[in-house]
């Protein structure tokens, strides 16, 4: 269920991009601010040029080996490791390390050293781990995202594009340990201290990550994940040389121009045949969210019968809660029985008086409640 309706999530980023124009100027060539809960789009800048993305990468790495391996592995550092420039965690071949401090050091320090012994333990070679990248890129629907190595050095034909970027940033945020990853703003390994690229942890109130990433091919990248008012943006910006500023300029833009709408207190009442009770309480299985412009109101709709028939069971579903914003964007949750309502055994109805009252009654017919608040 939860796969599902992130697939459905991440299809509605993909294809629905919105462009607010009073959104604050930027410096990036490419960019794109989106709400994690339910995937709208609130701006976006040439968001679907092909880019190289440099220690972004990190992030589809990262998520692959949670996937495939557990944290307490431990891993034998290859040769291959002393080979790889730029970042490091300062491995020594034959060292041996846990995957869970070998992803600390990627995320936190973006060790190019630590992504290939990942690779190397996950998959059994960098090529073979850069397969299993663009296959987990087939699988979130992604078409203009290609991976050749584990770390975002510049590569003939690896990079992406800032949306593709944000589909592979919030997959990974549905993992809890990947966010626990990303949110540390420092973490000692052995004698060594490593702090967390991403400053925004230490500036931006409610920053939870993500990640920093740099060559001077590929320019200035980063993705910026924050939480306020119980709302979650995702930021990604590509070749930009003012990212800190414009990420604080538009993640504050986002939480000021939108809110997230709860639909807490909602409630219906249905008449109860045949039971103890005339009347049950109707109430959603959770509360609905929906993300709205400041200074929108959400349509309220119920589909519910007409009636029902006891036995009626706490929890049961009986109808469908929609909210709907100006724009057309929907979330939809199941409307349930508040409490049970046992049958009268003084009055119990066969089927065919059922099926006649029903029929009597409401036909076949389902009804709305149409609120607007």
């Amino acid at each position: 269920m939860k796969k599902g309706l992130l697939c459905l999530l991440l299809c509605v980023l993909l294809c629905v991009p919105v462009c607010a124009a009073d959104a604050p100027e930027n410096s990036a060539r490419s960019c794109i601010l989106v709400c994690m809960d339910g995937g709208r789009v609130l701006y976006e800048k040439n968001a679907d040029e092909f880019l190289p993305i440099a220690s972004t990468t990190k992030i589809m790495t990262a998520m692959l080996v949670l996937e495939s391996c557990k944290l307490d592995d431990e891993v034998v550092i290859p040769p291959a490791c002393a080979d790889v420039e730029g970042s490091s965690m300062d491995l020594t071949p034959g060292e041996t390390v846990s995957v869970e401090d070998l992803l600390y050091g990627l995320m936190l320090q973006s060790g190019n050293d630590a992504a290939v012994a990942l690779a190397i333990h996950a998959a059994g070679s960098v090529d073979a781990f850069a397969d299993r990248m663009n296959e987990k890129c087939s699988e979130l629907g992604l078409t203009h995202t290609h991976y050749v190595n584990p770390h975002g050095l510049d590569a003939e034909g690896q990079g992406s594009t800032a949306r593709e970027l944000a589909v592979i940033s919030q997959a990974a945020m549905e993992n809890p340990t990947f966010r626990a990853l990303v949110s540390t703003e420092r973490k000692t390994i052995g004698d060594k201290t490593y702090v967390n690229h991403n400053r925004l942890l230490r500036t931006y109130p409610g920053a939870v990550g993500v990640k920093t990433g740099y060559t001077m091919a590929a320019g200035r990248i980063l993705v910026s994940c924050a939480e306020r008012g119980g709302m979650r943006l995702l930021c990604v910006t590509i070749s930009d040389p003012d990212d800190w500023d414009d990420h604080t300029a538009l993640l504050d833009w986002g939480f000021q121009a939108y809110r997230m709408f709860e639909g807490e207190g909602i409630s219906y009442v249905l008449p109860v045949f045949s039971g103890e009770a005339r009347a049950c309480a109707v109430v959603p299985k959770e509360t609905p969210r929906l993300l709205l412009a400041a200074d929108e109101t959400p349509k309220i709709r119920a589909a519910l019968p007409r009636f029902v028939f006891a036995p009626l069971k706490r929890g049961q579903s009986l109808g469908t809660l929609t909210l709907t914003a100006p724009d057309g964007t929907e979330t939809s949750v199941p409307l349930v029985c508040a409490g049970a309502v046992p049958e009268d055994a003084a009055m119990p109805l066969s089927f065919p008086e059922k099926l006649a009252r029903f029929w009597h009654l409401a036909g076949r017919a389902l009804f709305s409640f149409n609120l607007q608040i």
